[in-house]
């Protein structure tokens, strides 16, 4: 797709509205993105965590049978709804995190993810069960995630239908969760410049970080906008598609209006007009469609005390209800089978729950 001529013959449409294309401050005057858990909703989640634990089960029986919540269940359907048909995101509040050790915050937040979708690998190693926190690896490394240091993170999506992060610890500064929903950029973009809209419907080699499945190439390729069964889905991340360029000169090479387009997209991404910078308190779990939000988080400065630094858990999900995919998807996700797609396996991958940030 070169011009916007041709995205019309492709009946993209010059503008999506609805909940999915909100803009940061005026989401900011509203809460109802914010699901607080109530008494019963605790008592309900504690109930689950002593059972299960009595039970003598490991992590990988977690289920919505084996950790049964008949009252939040309901309640939990309604923000999947929230996230796949709506805004694309909800934050979940008031798990009172302290007072459990990790092992029990664990089981919880796996618990209410899996109310959510399964569980999928989110690197080589297989983990189901992420660690976001500065391991003081070095970026520049080609193995190493933007997540294991204490870097700004751009912009951008993961590979799975929903990311899930529950804060057990804050840093001491910084690390805010910045969040920007994509169908607002689409309709930026095509207000204000379709000409390069249209570049980013083109499939950008995107660096797998060392992470390669077998019979793969290095680096995948896919669209950063793919508009499939109504919907506008969105791939991306900037520095991953650069790396690609540096790293693998057999990938191809990116044209000087994809540069532009990317760049111009990147400075929508940062355009406080439409982003929304997220509080992140103790116990919150946040949810995001990443196939319509894009997430960052600022550079942070963390406690001197390993006891004290900042520690988030993360799930990678596939909800049964998850949207039809775009065939260019299956370079990354594997299958597309709703429910069961998205992550990263390679040969020899062990699915794993570890509670080992390492």
């Amino acid at each position: 797709m070169n011009s916007p001529d041709r995205l019309a013959e492709t009946a993209v449409p010059q503008r999506i509205d609805g909940p999915s294309a909100w803009y940061g401050p005026e989401l900011m005057k509203q809460t109802d993105w914010i699901h607080v858990l109530d008494q019963g909703d605790l008592e309900e989640i504690d109930r689950a965590i002593k059972e299960f634990k009595a039970a003598g089960r490991a992590f990988g029986d977690i289920s919505p049978e084996t950790f049964s919540l008949p009252r939040l269940a309901a309640k939990l359907s309604g923000v999947l709804g929230e996230i796949l048909g709506g805004r694309g995101f909800a934050v979940i509040r008031g798990f009172p995190v302290e007072r459990y050790s990790i092992e029990e915050a664990a089981i919880a937040y796996l618990g209410v993810g899996s109310h959510l979708g399964s569980f999928r690998s989110q690197n080589a190693k297989g983990h189901l069960l992420g660690h976001v926190r500065d391991l003081g690896l070095d970026i520049t490394k080609p193995k190493t995630r933007y997540y294991q240091t204490n870097r700004e993170l751009e912009y951008h999506t993961d590979s799975c239908d929903i990311v899930g992060l529950i804060c057990l610890k804050t840093s001491r500064s910084g690390g805010e969760s910045r969040l920007v929903s994509s169908v607002t950029l689409y309709n930026e973009m095509m207000r204000r410049r379709p000409d390069l809209a249209a570049e980013l419907f083109h499939a950008f080699p995107t660096d797998r970080r060392g992470e390669v499945p077998e019979g793969m190439k290095p680096w995948f390729e896919v669209p950063v906008f793919s508009w499939h069964a109504g919907f506008m889905t969105t791939i991306y991340s900037g520095q991953y598609i650069r790396s690609a360029q540096e790293n693998f000169p057999e990938a191809r090479r990116l044209t000087e209006r994809e540069v532009e387009a990317l760049a111009y997209f990147d400075a929508l991404t940062n355009d406080t007009d439409l982003n929304l910078q997220v509080e992140f308190r103790p116990g919150d779990m946040q949810f995001l469609h990443n196939h319509q939000i894009l997430h960052s988080r600022t550079d942070f400065e963390d406690w001197p005390e390993v006891e004290r630094k900042r520690h988030l858990l993360r799930l990678w999900l596939a909800p049964k209800q998850g949207r039809p995919l775009p065939d260019a998807f299956a370079a990354r996700y594997g299958s597309l089978e709703a429910g069961n797609r998205g992550g990263i396996i390679v040969k020899n991958t062990k699915l794993t729950f570890s509670l080992d940030p390492v």
